[in-house]
């Protein structure tokens, strides 16, 4: 996210940026997501944001000009109950409404698409081929390449320490290096934005929740592709990745922290659905994985916007596991708001203020 805005306003002009990163760029939830890419979502906004992200996904080897590793193999959501598919249904048609080319589809064809999969107790399925995943690392690196090439300063091992204020505005950062004098900072922190926001005297109610996925040992035969494939009911996932498939699951039971020590035992949840859903991966050796955070809201929505107190304070934050897919479309959008133009799409319910205002929530339920 912090990459993506860098690049987005030094593509536009905007010059003195700094990005201030605590490690290497990467090193927090970035390097770390499942890198799904998707405009299957049940808030038009959503849609709206990762429609717009796709097609600058598609350009990237153009602009900013890097190789992710795109596989456009489509996302393919199982649905158990008859409420999960008339939701699918009406999320369907606003997809289609919006020129996304999701489609219901029942088990037959979700096992053509997905062979490893087992039809018993499925009634139905979603499908859209314009969806896929990439390398998150490629698109870090891409944009800081191009954002550095435009003259923006990517400032690593630089840990942010405190936010002076005066009045109604940010008047510097300070980091462990020294004072950065500013007129405007950005919050993209991801997890940790509600500790910047603090020192800024900004609420940005964001939680952090672990997640953890794994990778196979390389498969022979290979693994035939497949779209990125969800149980929706249990959040289990699986895509292929290099010679093998990487495996996910949202444990309910997770408690908040920032916690990313990586432990296997929670596999034993994925395979407990595997058996019955693809019985075939069951069973299969794994040779690793790794534990990133979620960055959640009360709403699974993002925050994204000026703050009311701090008028100098932007954030892009809080996107409940859909930052990576988001961030191209993000950073045109806190471009905008930066040079006080108008964003593409209004983004005005995704204020941080939402939740003290008593303004509608509009939950997000495709939410993995």
């Amino acid at each position: 996210m912090g990459t993506s805005i860098a690049f987005h306003l030094a593509e536009a002009g905007v010059r003195d940026i700094v990005v201030v990163e605590r490690g290497e760029l990467g090193c927090g939830s970035s390097g770390k997501p499942i890198g799904g890419v998707r405009a299957q979502f049940s808030d038009p906004l959503n849609i709206e944001l990762g429609d717009r992200s796709l097609r600058a996904f598609r350009d990237f080897p153009d602009r900013p000009g890097a190789d992710i590793l795109l596989d456009t193999v489509g996302y393919l959501f199982l649905l158990t109950t008859e409420q999960q598919a008339a939701d699918f249904e009406t999320a369907v048609r606003i997809q289609n409404a919006l020129d996304v080319p999701s489609r219901m589809i029942d088990p037959r064809e979700a096992h053509r698409l997905c062979p490893y999969l087992s039809t018993d107790g499925l009634l139905a399925a979603v499908h859209s081929p314009a969806d896929g995943h990439a390398r998150p690392a490629l698109v870090v690196q891409g944009y800081a390449r191009a954002a550095a090439r435009a003259g923006v300063t990517i400032a690593t091992h630089t840990a942010v320490t405190g936010i002076d204020t005066s009045g109604d505005r940010v008047t510097a950062v300070r980091t462990d290096h020294g004072r950065i004098d500013c007129t405007t900072v950005v919050c993209a922190a991801g997890a940790w934005s509600a500790r910047i926001g603090e020192m800024a005297g900004v609420d940005l109610p964001v939680r952090p929740v672990r997640r953890q996925l794994a990778f196979t040992v390389p498969l022979t035969p290979p693994a035939p592709r497949i779209p990125f494939t969800i149980d929706f009911a249990s959040s289990a996932y699986f895509h292929n990745s290099d010679d093998g498939l990487l495996f996910g699951l949202a444990d309910p039971g997770q408690p908040d922290g920032f916690d990313t020590t990586w432990t296997p035992e929670w596999l034993g949840l994925f395979r407990e659905v595997a058996r019955h859903r693809a019985p075939a991966l069951a069973d299969l050796e794994t040779a690793g994985g790794w534990a990133g955070l979620y960055e959640v809201t009360p709403d699974h929505n993002a925050l994204i916007g000026r703050s009311e107190d701090v008028v100098n304070f932007l954030y892009a934050t809080g996107f409940s596991g859909h930052g990576f897919l988001q961030a191209p479309a993000v950073g045109e959008i806190v471009r905008d708001l930066h040079l006080d133009r108008t964003p593409f799409v209004d983004i005005t319910p995704l204020s941080a203020a939402r939740f003290r205002a008593g303004a509608e929530i509009r939950p997000e339920a495709h939410v993995v």
